[in-house]
């Protein structure tokens, strides 16, 4: 079959279902990983690939959706083992049909040791050697190394077959948090990739939901839906969506404009697929219009940000770092924000657990803050403790309660002596979570979140801080806080940041409170760097003179940096507020 001739004459391209979950539902083969089953059990796989096929299947993915994995995670040869009998498995099950056969590449994780580009690159020239032609990309979150991997694939084989398929939630936002819409453009942009499409990520009727939404210009798309919602059964997700209910809601999707390729993801068995085609037969579909998201179905009445408005306007602003209680005395706190509101802060950060231990949530303190001081908070949020569901349900409660600006970082690591009890959970970067965060923004939320980000001017090499907040712009981010200023170095990074960046910049001051207060900075605190001649000035100073001292050298900082900030960042130390409130008469 002639792919490109099939589809421009009108005909319907029929892939098969999940293998995974198939495979995972043989008795003994619950908790194995599937593709190595290429191996282990290769006529297991030849028997699930001759069931889909039998149904009615056209074309066949390898099983080999993990290799991209292997090669992020340093086992190349694992992967390039599993790729090769994976093509040669399907291609042994295709031949008796005249079935295609796609080889399928799985999302490579962004943090591995090769780029994801890179992963399908090696992939791709493996099961090109194997003799594959065509390609399947899916289950992506993010389009990082789609064109770099077609590209390629176009240079190595100009008569491949390229398939880029995104996944989005019911929301319809990537899991790296950036709109389905967005992804599906970009994609088509890229000549080297032939159709691009949505699979897993929901059932066929949320992703009906969402295809009924997408400004798609009608073209050819493939759609390969789970069969419904799981259930977790023994670790294991069981899919209990029907055979007639899958092939129902796919007879809709396949009458969307554009939709030429239809298959199956996770729970979708031989009977799914089988069942679909009669459906497909028995009603042919018959196109049918979508309504695009309307911009003004979304334009709501959007609450103030006095903060944020007060930068638009170009005006100087404060903002005074204040740590949440370690327990659930709040009195001191609410005081100390009473009183740096009326020396002039414009509005308190308060950390998420600084250096990883709990302290009072960082989302609840700012929801009480703007209640009951009407006083703005830019809570931090890291990415350390929840995922992206549980940062969307906090998120919205934030914006129910006039929140409307926050501060993402990566967040400290629990430490050492507990991790043996407690995990981190790094489910992304903030990068990933500014880009989910401004998904929100354009999908959801009436009042957008101005975004703040870190800025470390401390870095012993600066270019990869600005290059990665040169991609925290890109994601969204409006604004960066600076780690404090206590050096020429970090005043001369301060300069570069405000010849490169676009957004706000507020810098960092720490009031720094003794000598040895100096040098546990220096030494012992990630991100900071104390000056020789700072520290040499607090030598010898009682508590008195040396706070003095320090709202000296504040103000001395303040001034130096005010030409290229648009304000200020006060970090407090020890509860001090006394002495922030006397650095805010001094500045």
């Amino acid at each position: 079959m002639d792919i490109r001739e099939y589809l421009k004459h009108g005909g319907r391209l029929i892939f098969d279902g999940a293998m995974a979950t198939y495979y995972n539902s043989l008795p003994g083969r619950e908790q194995v990983r599937c593709d190595t089953a290429n191996l282990d059990h290769p006529e297991e796989i030849l028997a699930i690939h001759r069931a889909y096929l039998e149904a009615g299947a056209q074309a066949l993915k390898t099983n080999t959706y993990g290799v991209s994995e292997d090669y992020a995670e340093g086992r190349a040869g694992t992967g390039e083992v599993l790729a090769r009998a994976g093509c040669r498995v399907a291609l042994e099950a295709a031949a008796p049909y005249d079935a295609l056969v796609f080889g399928d590449l799985g999302p490579a994780p962004q943090s591995g040791m090769l780029t994801p580009g890179e992963c399908y690159c090696r992939a791709i020239d493996v099961m090109l050697d194997a003799d594959v032609r065509h390609f399947l990309l899916e289950t992506l979150g993010s389009d990082d190394g789609v064109a770099e991997a077609a590209r390629h694939l176009k240079a190595k084989c100009p008569e491949a077959f390229l398939i880029a398929s995104f996944t989005v939630g019911y929301d319809g936002v990537s899991r790296d948090g950036i709109l389905g819409q967005d992804l599906y453009q970009r994609a088509c942009a890229v000549p080297e990739i032939d159709i691009v499409g949505f699979n897993c990520g929901s059932g066929p009727h949320h992703l009906l939901e969402f295809l009924r939404t997408l400004e798609s210009g009608g073209r050819t798309m493939s759609v390969m839906p789970n069969a419904g919602n799981p259930t977790i059964i023994g670790h294991q997700a069981v899919y209990h969506g029907t055979p007639e209910y899958f092939a129902a809601k796919m007879q809709q999707i396949a009458a969307l404009p554009g939709v030429k390729i239809v298959g199956g993801c996770c729970g979708t068995t031989p009977e799914h697929i089988a069942e679909m085609i009669a459906e497909l037969k028995r009603n042919p579909p018959v196109s049918v219009q979508v309504t695009p998201r309307s911009e003004a179905a979304v334009e709501r009445k959007a609450e103030p940000n006095p903060f944020w408005e007060k930068l638009e306007q170009g005006k100087r602003v404060i903002a005074v770092e204040l740590d949440p209680p370690v327990d659930d005395e709040i009195g001191f706190f609410l005081d100390g924000v009473r009183t740096l509101k009326t020396a002039g802060a414009d509005i308190v950060t308060i950390a998420d657990c600084p250096i990883g231990r709990p302290r009072a949530d960082s989302s609840l303190l700012a929801a009480k803050v703007r209640r009951e001081l009407d006083m703005d908070p830019l809570p931090h949020m890291t990415c350390r403790d929840r995922n992206l569901n549980a940062t969307k349900a906090l998120l919205l409660g934030l914006s129910i309660e006039g929140v409307h600006n926050v501060l993402l970082v990566t967040g400290d690591p629990i430490p050492s002596e507990n991790r043996d009890e407690v995990k981190s959970v790094f489910n992304f970067n903030s990068r990933k979570l500014a880009r989910f965060v401004t998904g929100l923004n354009e999908t959801t939320l009436r009042t957008p979140f101005r975004i703040f980000a870190a800025l470390n001017v401390n870095a012993k090499n600066f270019d990869i801080q600005l290059q990665m907040a040169k991609e925290k712009e890109a994601a969204g981010v409006s604004g960066f806080l600076t780690q404090p200023v206590l050096s020429p170095e970090g005043l001369e990074n301060l300069r570069r940041a405000r010849e490169t960046l676009s957004g706000k910049l507020l810098g960092g001051i720490f009031p720094v409170v003794s000598h040895r207060n100096a040098l546990f900075l220096n030494n012992e605190i990630a991100g900071i760097r104390v000056s020789q001649e700072i520290i040499d000035r607090y030598e010898g100073k009682d508590r008195d003179a040396a706070e003095a001292l320090a709202v000296e050298i504040s103000a001395e900082i303040a001034g130096k940096i005010a030409p290229c900030t648009d304000g200020l960042y006060i970090m407090t130390p020890f509860k001090r507020v006394a002495l922030i409130e006397k650095i805010l008469k001094a500045i």
